[in-house]
This record gives C-alpha cells, structure tokens and sequence, in this order.
C-alpha cells in the first residue's frame, strides 16, 4: 500500500478467481507494493460485480472460469454499470486451454495475464493498465489470427476507417500486430512520443477504449487478416 505522504494516489485491484490459493497469493504480492491497494476478493463472477460496485477498484483481474457467471459476463457487466467509472480489467488465464481471447477483448477487457506469470510479471501488468495501456503480447495477436482464420469475410472498412490518416491506419496495423510503441517508433523512424500521438487520435477517432479495442477493430475490418 502507499506510504502516507505518496504522492500519487494508490492502485485499488480487485482479484477474482474461484481458486482461493490464487486469490491469496496474488493479493499477498500485489499488497506488499507500495503503490497497489487491494481493495477485495470474490470467487465468482456474481460476487465480482457486486465487489466492484462496493469498492471501485482500478484494475480488475478477472478469472474466466468460475461458478454461476463466468468472467466473461462479469466483464460485460462491470464495464456496462452506469454511473460508475469503469475499471481496467485483465483477464487471468491459462490461455491455451481458453477460447474467450477475442470475446473477452470485444467484452473491453484490456489484456490477458497467464496464471503462472511471474510474480514481476503480475505487478508490471496492474501497472501497465493502470495507466490505461493494455496488455497484448504477440502470443495473444496469434491466437486472434487462428480465431479469424475460421471466420467469415469481415465487414466493409471503408466507413469504420474512412477518418484515418494513412499513417494512423499504418500505426493501427502495426499494433494488431503486437508491436510495443517503441517498437512502432522504431520501425517507421519516428519518436515515441509521436506514436503516442497517433494512437491517441485512433482511439479518439474510432471510439476505443485502449489498445485492446484497437486490436479488435483491426481484425474486425479487415486491416488485418488472418493470412498475416
């Protein structure tokens, strides 16, 4: 938890999971951060919506399957409460074994951690949402390749894209892709800070929430294809 006298305030984190050894262990690490707060744990979806409304937690993580209502439709539900700021959710995951990747990200799920991260790993990623970027690691890009592969032709880009410069769509296919801002920056020899730029007018323009969405709306349109 934050020192008194910190400057900023702390990271509230809610955990939900139906296993209670992961519920404890994560709130063991996250809690012994100076700048993270965890504010409750629940074990299922049901609990995790009404812990949410009770605490207004930053980040959610978010198993994906548990009793009564999975992750999922938890997801939909924190993300859809009115009147409420709405928290930064990262879906927990063993990831081959799950096949909600693109339905949790369409849901506004901001990244996925696997279950077995590491321990820097769990609090870089609290970190990193909670600051409004998303979790996306080139792991999770190729699962929505192979989810795109089985699906039909996507639906016309020209009026979802039509306000993007070329280099906004350019930056857009480069992050469905999995690249980093700085990996970005690298490839098209520009600042970082220009990327950032860039993303912040494709997200304004089209609507989204983070990177996550971006990815969704890349895939969705067809700027990207599962051909690669």
């Amino acid at each position: 938890m934050v020192q008194p006298g910190a400057e900023d305030p702390a990271i509230r984190v809610a955990i939900i999971d139906d296993q209670a050894m992961v519920r404890e262990g994560f709130g063991a690490l996250l809690g012994a951060q100076e700048d993270i707060d965890v504010v409750g744990s629940a074990a299922d979806g049901d609990e995790a919506v009404q812990l949410v409304k009770r605490t207004r937690p930053d980040v959610v993580l978010m198993d994906i399957r548990m009793p009564r209502m999975n992750g999922l439709d938890a997801t939909r539900e924190v993300l859809a409460m009115p009147g409420l700021s709405h928290p930064r959710v990262i879906i927990l995951t063993t990831f081959d074994a799950d096949e909600y990747v693109f339905s949790a990200l369409r849901a506004g799920a901001s990244g996925f951690l696997l279950k077995d991260a590491t321990a820097d790993a769990l609090v870089s990623a609290v970190r990193v949402v909670a600051a409004g970027d998303a979790l996306l690691a080139p792991s999770i890009t190729s699962k929505l390749i192979a989810d795109y592969a089985a699906r039909p032709a996507p639906r016309d880009r020209s009026a979802v894209l039509a306000h993007l410069t070329a280099r906004e769509l350019e930056v857009m296919e480069l992050i469905a892709t999995g690249r980093s801002n700085g990996e970005i920056a690298g490839e098209l020899f520009l600042s970082e800070q220009t990327i950032k730029t860039h993303v912040s007018r494709v997200l304004a323009k089209l609507e989204l929430r983070d990177r996550a969405q971006i990815v969704v709306a890349a895939y969705e349109t067809g700027l990207v294809n599962a051909g690669g």
